[in-house]
């Protein structure tokens, strides 16, 4: 293995970390070093799949390994700061999964944990990355629709049987926190913070919501948006403004294509992916990483703070409580 490769370690073994590790070996200068579960069995079949050099049982012994430049940490949402501080002060760069923690409480701790020690540290928001989505960016951005007065961005599934970290509150689960921050992401990258939030939910026993229906109010515009566990959405996004709209093909976030409407001329644009997509957050942390850079100018710290700030209004508005809140 070449001395040049950034070695990665990944806490956290579940679905999203495999997507993460088979887009990690299509990056020419990454290497998959270490993986770490609280389930040895579990990390050495991660592992084993992945080409790993170290599998450990337990996450503190991944954070304090000396050849682990930056760690990857894809846990549920409630060990998201912990984590991500405890590696910030052993000294390691952090890609820390969406959202970034499960309240702007969390989030600015762990900010000023990159800071304090002078570490790499960014939200792992892939769309932010994604070709189809800076295309789209860019062409809002360069005035091409005009001014933006209306967006209709949505993320529901119907959530599966053995996914109950989903609905459980200890663990930040929720549609808000696990799917609902993307549309969120997309209204604050177009139009900023909003001046006021309206939100309501539908509830699990719990107290996780299985669903929220979001109205963001702007100056000249209005976002609609909703996340949910009970209902198959269209997952696309609808963007329009005074000269025309774009159309973001499903799965938005994800999407290899979109359409510019302009005076009832719709034209086609094509954008794959390298792999699945998580490819393009990777070589964003190399590159900063590389520049001696703590933060991302794509997606900085500042960034991050603004969206959970934005999912905190929603959860007030909304009734969303976590154990989290409280501590």
């Amino acid at each position: 293995m070449s001395e040049n490769k950034i070695k990665w370690g990944i806490i956290g073994l579940g679905n999203i970390a495999e997507q993460f590790a088979r887009d990690l070996a299509l990056v020419e200068n990454a290497q998959l070093y270490a993986v770490a579960s609280r389930s040895l069995e579990k990390a050495n079949e991660f592992g084993a799949t992945f080409n790993a050099t170290k599998i450990y049982g337990d996450y503190d012994s991944l954070i304090n390994d000396d050849q682990v430049d930056i760690i990857y940490i894809a846990t549920p949402h409630n060990f998201h700061a912990n984590l991500s501080i405890q590696a910030l002060n052993a000294k390691k760069h952090v890609l820390c999964e969406k959202p970034i923690a499960i309240n702007y409480a969390q989030a600015s701790q762990m900010i000023a944990a990159s800071r304090a020690n002078n570490r790499f540290f960014m939200e792992a928001f892939w769309t932010r990355f994604n070709p189809t989505f800076t295309a789209v960016l860019s062409k809002v951005r360069a005035g091409e629709l005009g001014k933006i007065q209306y967006i209709n961005a949505d993320f529901g599934f119907i959530m599966n049987s053995g996914q109950d970290r989903l609905e459980d509150v200890n663990l930040g689960g929720g549609s808000l926190l696990d799917m609902g921050v993307y549309p969120l992401f997309l209204s604050y990258m177009i139009l900023g913070k909003p001046e006021k939030v309206m939100a309501s939910s539908l509830f699990y026993e719990g107290g996780a919501d299985k669903q929220t229906s979001m109205l963001l109010q702007y100056p000249t515009a209005q976002a609609v948006l909703q996340s949910s566990f009970i209902a198959r959405t269209n997952m696309h996004v609808t963007i329009s403004g005074e000269k025309g709209r774009i159309v973001i093909d499903p799965n938005w976030h994800e999407s290899q294509s979109y359409s510019l409407f302009q005076d009832d001329i719709e034209t086609k644009y094509e954008l794959p992916t390298k792999g699945k997509g998580f490819t393009y957050e990777i070589e964003e942390c190399h590159k900063c990483i590389a520049l001696s850079k703590i933060e991302s100018e794509m997606w900085s710290h500042q960034n991050s703070i603004d969206l959970i700030t934005i999912a905190d209004q929603v959860r007030k508005e909304a009734g969303i409580i976590y154990p989290a809140d409280t501590i």
